[in-house]
């Protein structure tokens, strides 16, 4: 079993900044990938950015050059840092955490974004 916490989530002015954290806990050997996604009401949850065991990183074009994605190994955290956010980022974002094929992956409870205009 794997936790994971995220925090950082709130209410921001559009072209403001938040950064998302989450927290991994339990059975995290093995994990291929963290990554953040988001689904806004009515929609799809979707990717938002990744960041695999070895550093690779992964953005949705929407969010290229205003999201960053990092991971700090030695505490088990994943965060996203979000500058010149847009009404459009609103959503609640969930950290996911992605193991080799054949093992599910896991999700946290969510953390809600929103930005007003």
């Amino acid at each position: 079993q794997v936790q994971l916490v995220e925090s950082g989530g709130g209410l921001v002015q559009a072209g403001g900044s938040l950064r998302l954290s989450c927290a991994a806990s339990g059975s995290i050997f093995g994990i291929m990938a963290m990554g953040w996604y988001r689904q806004a009401p009515g929609k799809q949850r979707e990717l938002v950015a990744s960041i695999t065991s070895g550093g690779r990183t992964n953005y949705a074009d929407s969010v290229k050059g205003r999201f960053t994605i990092s991971r700090d190994n030695a505490k088990n955290m994943v965060y996203v840092q979000m500058n010149s956010l847009k009404v459009e980022d609103t959503a609640v974002y969930y950290c996911n955490a992605d193991f080799p094929p054949g093992i599910p992956s896991y999700w946290g409870q969510g953390t809600q974004v929103i930005v007003s205009s």
